[in-house]
């Protein structure tokens, strides 16, 4: 489908309604929360892979398509066309749209959607730089990047445990809203201690591995 539907707050409310008996809640803003958490990391993909490769490739709405598991979960995107050289540049056209559709489908703010944007960005480049066998390039590449973005958009924070990195996150997905969702490991919300216990859990037996939650 194409990713210009996301800046639809119709469309997008829509999107909200279907999945709600699946995740068992009718709270707007858990549901426009969690889409934004998947769709966002989604919709960063191309550019960002680009990025890393030296390999410009759009992030405008217009260039972008979108793959949907059939409940409505995004899964993938491809870039139709090449970028413009400057991805800040095509992203601050195409994120304020979307986050805009988002909130007013989830009867929400914007700025915990900015939130969930920037560890999106901080998430999907450490997985990149993870995949190339170069993270610590690639994820120093997140906070330049959302610099030249600029406001609203935080700037990304990684934090070194045991060895192993992960996003300081910013934003917190609400899947412990759901009946019988889980807080995840690195949920802002945790006290930094048992956060940091349960990261170094994490880091222990396997290094390298992405981001919990």
């Amino acid at each position: 489908m194409p990713a210009a539907a996301l800046a639809d707050p119709g469309w997008t409310a829509e999107v909200l309604a279907r999945r709600a008996r699946a995740l068992g809640t009718t709270d707007r803003r858990v549901l426009a929360t969690l889409w934004w958490y998947s769709a966002s990391s989604v919709l960063l993909t191309p550019a960002l892979a680009g990025l890393v490769v030296g390999i410009p490739l759009s992030a405008r709405l217009a260039d972008l398509s979108l793959a949907l598991l059939p409940g409505l979960q995004p899964v993938a995107a491809e870039a139709g066309g090449p970028g413009s050289g400057n991805v800040a540049a095509d992203l601050r056209g195409s994120l304020p749209a979307v986050t805009a559709a988002v909130a007013e489908a989830g009867r929400m703010r914007e700025r915990p959607l900015w939130a969930i944007t920037t560890d999106s960005l901080a998430n999907r480049l450490l997985a990149l730089g993870q995949a190339i066998g170069d993270p610590a390039r690639v994820a120093g590449l997140a906070a330049p990047l959302a610099v030249r973005i600029g406001p609203p958009l935080p700037v990304p924070r990684y934090v070194d445990v045991a060895g192993q990195r992960f996003v300081r996150r910013a934003s917190c997905c609400l899947l412990d809203r759901t009946p019988g969702g889980p807080t995840c490991v690195s949920c802002p919300s945790r006290p930094a201690g048992e956060r940091r216990r349960l990261l170094e859990r994490v880091a222990g037996p396997v290094r390298g591995a992405p981001e919990p939650g």
